[in-house]
């Protein structure tokens, strides 16, 4: 009798999960955008070779990499002439000589947004002190765990993140996903798997409009938005990597990415009815260790022109790097020359580490 009233339970969860679903191709898309200049200098193929406390982010499998006691890293980016904001903040520490933890946080938002809905009062009259303003903004927490194997060079990690996304007081969403990825190192080769949305990560949608807003959504022909569920589909990022040793003084580490997602064919260079790929390339040139200068290709994109003939877009990105004892200073110019769709975009970011060990 109790099994059969689980189970009734459970069915019921399912078919109340069911209703209302909506698998969307970009959902959460803010959270492919990356986080550290290092990395989208090198168009964000960097699933192989992250090591810091970005890892939470590109793979968690990295933390055990973290070369001090303590790592925090900061970024901040403006996208499309200033209009949104993108914020990251990461801290990552060892737990022993074995496993590291780490935690992320992450705020793409368009803040100040004009709410017109009460720009004409019920007798026709404009009036723009009733304009006000109102945020869209999405975040993400993540919590990170990773732990080396007893086979040499193999690490394992793993995200739980929770998302939530608002647009102003009109509607709201709470997530949660899971994230599992692996590094493994063999001399100077550097291989690594990003298993994104594993399980995949519902949202659920929930609005709250007052009735004038309804009526003002009506008037002008806008639909009614009704609570729902977004799913975002897994997504598998695969990398290999390699170091070059020069001389004494110069170094190279170059890396590619392929990017797998399972949402129906993308515009991307390589797609099928089962899955889009999208490749990524990128490398980076040291100088005694405390210099670097980077560059990639990606954002790889079939495009049709004005005129409807087909093409191909890409985006070229550039960065450099400066590393003094404790303290990392990284810049990317992305979308170098313009070659893509894309607006360009400067972007800094801070690493910090405290008791740095080599």
């Amino acid at each position: 009798m109790v099994k059969k009233i689980t189970l009734s339970l459970l069915f019921a969860g399912v078919a109340t999960l069911s209703f209302g679903q909506e698998v969307r191709k970009y959902s959460n898309e803010f959270l492919s955008i990356g986080v550290g200049a290092r990395a989208l200098g090198m168009s964000n193929a960097f699933v192989s070779t992250v090591d810091d406390a970005t890892s939470g982010y590109w793979n968690p499998a990295g933390l055990v990499h973290v070369q001090s006691d303590r790592q925090i890293s900061l970024m901040h980016a403006e996208y499309f002439a200033g209009i949104a904001k993108y914020d990251y903040a990461g801290f990552a520490m060892p737990l022993d000589t074995t496993s590291s933890i780490g935690f992320s946080f992450i705020r793409f938002g368009v803040d100040d947004i004009p709410n017109t809905t009460d720009l004409i009062d019920a007798n026709g009259n404009i009036n723009y002190d009733r304009i006000t303003s109102f945020s869209a903004a999405d975040y993400a927490f993540l919590v990170s765990y990773a732990k080396k194997t007893s086979i040499p060079g193999l690490s394992l990690g793993a995200n739980a993140k929770v998302v939530h996304r608002m647009v102003g007081s009109f509607a709201k969403a709470w997530g949660f996903g899971l994230d599992a990825g692996m590094q493994y190192r063999k001399g100077k080769w550097r291989f690594g798997a990003m298993a994104r949305d594993v399980t995949s990560t519902f949202n659920a949608w929930s609005y709250t409009l007052d009735q004038r807003t309804i009526d003002v959504f009506n008037q002008t022909g806008n639909e009614i938005p009704v609570n729902s569920i977004e799913v975002t589909l897994p997504k598998l990022i695969l990398g290999a990597a390699r170091s070059f040793t020069i001389n004494d003084k110069f170094s190279v580490l170059a890396e590619t990415n392929a990017i797998f997602t399972f949402d129906r064919k993308r515009n991307v260079a390589i797609r099928s009815n089962f899955s889009s790929i999208e490749p990524l390339a990128g490398f980076e040139v040291g100088y005694g260790g405390f210099a670097f200068f980077r560059g990639g290709i990606g954002n790889i994109q079939r495009v049709t022109d004005y005129d409807g003939n087909p093409g191909v877009s890409i985006q070229p990105n550039m960065g450099v790097g400066v590393r003094i004892k404790g303290f990392t200073l990284d810049y990317a110019l992305t979308d170098v020359g313009d070659q893509s769709v894309a607006l360009y975009s400067n972007i800094f970011s801070l690493k910090f580490d405290i008791n740095r060990r080599n």
